[in-house]
């Protein structure tokens, strides 16, 4: 159903079932999934590709122009929202820089009101990003992350899978797979309640303790330590290998624990 209100181009595609609420603005060149709902006021603009079931609350901009002095907004980018994510009111989405490229965010993730996806930005499934956060462009986030209220990160920062922010935490560095962050680019240890509640193996948790204590322990190098440990038993378990490779790209630095 499309509100008599709403301006929807001619060119856009539209599926089944997909609601458009009162004065929301689709524009040419948008892709919207079967079952999805744009809510009032919500504007998707060209170059959006939205999945099914997908829920746009009301005042979201999808796929505006990159905040990027030199981008040339003739060139065509992208901004793909996957199947059964809700964006709660408020919040942005960037259209990637780069021709043929897509800022993009996963299935099933949960961002809240007034987020903001800078350009480029990669956002895995499962991921849930509290209010008021901001990801400036080219950020990385792996599945089943969980970022809280007032999260901002870095560009070109890399957040791995299962790391849960604490509320008002800030990244300028690298976050590895599997750890929680406060603060300032401070680690609080593994995310363990997360690992348990979505069921991973003890025998990997237990993996995964003592690659956090090795790497983080070692007076050899993070990524020297990492190398090694790959060589060895622990880098068996899926989630120990994730955690180590890691270590292994990058150029911003990693997050660490405090100093005691």
């Amino acid at each position: 159903m499309i509100h008599e209100t709403a301006i929807v181009s001619s060119e856009a595609r539209i599926g089944n079932g997909v609601e458009i609420g009162p004065y929301a603005i689709v524009e040419r060149n948008v892709d919207i999934g079967d079952e999805s709902r744009i809510a009032a006021h919500a504007v998707l603009k060209s170059g959006t590709r939205i999945g099914k079931s997908v829920t746009i609350e009301n005042f979201c901009i999808i796929g505006g122009l990159p905040q990027d002095l030199g981008f040339d907004a003739t060139t065509e980018t992208f901004a793909t929202i996957g199947d059964r994510t809700v964006l709660r009111e408020g919040s942005t989405i960037n259209r990637a820089s780069t021709a043929g490229a897509s800022t993009t965010v996963g299935e099933d993730c949960f961002l809240m009101a007034v987020t903001h996806l800078g350009h480029d930005c990669k956002v895995g499934d499962r991921v849930v990003i509290g209010n008021n956060s901001l990801l400036a462009g080219h950020v990385s986030v792996g599945d089943d992350a969980f970022l809280g209220g007032d999260s901002g990160i870095h560009q070109f920062c890399r957040i791995g899978q299962g790391v849960m922010f604490g509320g008002d935490s800030t990244a300028t560095v690298d976050v590895p797979p599997y750890t929680m962050l406060v603060e300032r680019n401070t680690l609080f240890g593994l995310n363990l309640v997360g690992l348990r509640r979505r069921k991973h193996d003890p025998a990997a948790i237990v993996g995964l303790k003592r690659c956090f204590r090795e790497v983080f322990g070692s007076v050899s190098g993070l990524k020297d330590t990492a190398k090694q440990l790959l060589d060895t038993s622990v880098a068996d378990h899926q989630e120990c290998r994730s955690f180590l490779e890691f270590f292994l790209e990058g150029d911003r630095g990693f997050a660490r624990p405090r100093s005691k």
